[in-house]
């Protein structure tokens, strides 16, 4: 939707360069350079006169007025994403890098907002942007949520980047695969022959039901990643053995404290599918303070693929959140116009953590 003309309604603030001023540089009309400018072909400008031309504008920082260039055209050639905390996280910025590169093809420029969750902030910025008349809006969040989209932009043309609206608000909604995360999991144990024995690490602790800020994400990913592991193991006709769930957060250490409850009673798992790579990190250390060795003894896999999963030793298999493609997708739904909503597919990245199980029963069982 780039590709506006550019044009000056030859009225300047104080110190920009107009139209007029490009044209007196390079010795043409203000009309050749309006030509010019928006690479138009249809008029007889000589290629010496456009170098001229281009050479002015830049010797003189032109830009063009974007006031004069919505009143023109009817677009801004500006896009907007609003997020919760996407910009101050290093692995979800990635979503914007998806989506800056998207936009950058279309002619698009991107601006970025962080609300850090806070909705009169929310509602500040949202109004600030639409007063831009920003062309549209990418209403994004850092985990998989259900979210509420702000009343002011029920009007606009939005996208829904890795969230979807918890009412009847329809709008292109981009989504990670989580079910499909789920099954790539459980495929690669049953493929390395486990059947029994297989814990999910990560459940909602007893009587939480999400609101909390650190699992706000859950009412989507976790119980669709729970579906799909479950339902790839029963293809297989295999069940799985249990859930462990980590109190407060999932972090290394309450996933640690989690595991390490799990060994205390006696149960020795075959292997463990982690919510996250930090709980499989702290999944590591307790089966390491138990004797227990990876993946001779227990098989690991988790989700993210963060920098974690490549440190670890041995290298954590790992279902990747495809954030660029994510953001790229966004993008391009949001220029198309189309309400659909659709799932990005989750990689498994596998490495050193996945083996075959242990000859014989389970240890618990001995």
């Amino acid at each position: 939707m780039g590709g506006a003309d550019v044009v000056d309604n030859g009225m300047r603030p104080p110190g920009r360069v107009t139209l007029a001023d490009v044209a007196a540089r390079a010795g043409v009309s203000r009309g050749a350079v309006s030509f010019v400018l928006n690479g138009r072909t249809d008029q007889r400008i000589s290629a010496a006169t456009s170098e001229r031309v281009l050479a002015a504008a830049r010797e003189l920082g032109y830009r063009p007025n974007l006031t004069a260039r919505v009143l023109r055209t009817g677009t801004s050639g500006t896009v907007a994403l609003i997020s919760d905390f996407i910009s101050s996280t290093s692995t979800a910025n990635a979503m914007i890098r998806g989506a800056l590169q998207e936009l950058r093809g279309q002619g698009r420029t991107l601006f970025t907002v962080d609300t850090l969750g806070e909705p009169d902030i929310e509602e500040r910025l949202v109004h600030n942007l639409l007063d831009r008349q920003v062309d549209g809006v990418l209403y994004a969040a850092m985990f998989t949520r259900v979210v509420t989209v702000p009343d002011a932009l029920r009007g606009a043309p939005v996208a829904l980047l890795n969230c979807r609206s918890g009412d009847d608000f329809a709008a292109p909604t981009v989504l990670p695969d989580e079910r499909g995360a789920g099954a790539a999991a459980a495929a690669a144990l049953l493929e390395a022959g486990h059947r029994d024995g297989i814990y999910f690490v990560g459940d909602l602790p007893p009587g939480m039901t999400g609101g909390a800020q650190w699992h706000s994400w859950a009412p989507l990913a976790l119980p669709e990643r729970l579906a799909g592991l479950r339902g790839e193991l029963a293809r297989a006709s295999v069940e799985l053995a249990g859930t462990v769930p980590i109190d407060t957060d999932w972090e290394p250490s309450h996933a640690y404290d989690a595991v390490h409850g799990l060994l205390a009673n006696r149960v020795r798992p075959r292997a463990l599918v982690c919510i996250n790579d930090a709980a499989a990190f702290g999944a590591y250390q307790a089966l390491a303070d138990a004797g227990l060795r990876i993946p001779e003894d227990v098989s690991v896999v988790a989700f993210d693929d963060s920098d974690l999963a490549r440190w670890l030793r041995p290298g954590l298999s790992s279902v990747a959140l495809p954030h660029e493609e994510l953001g790229r997708e966004a993008a391009r739904m949001l220029a198309a116009g189309t309400r659909q909503t659709r799932r990005i597919p989750m990689p498994l990245h596998r490495r050193a953590s996945i083996g075959p199980p242990r000859p014989g029963g389970l240890p618990s069982e001995s």
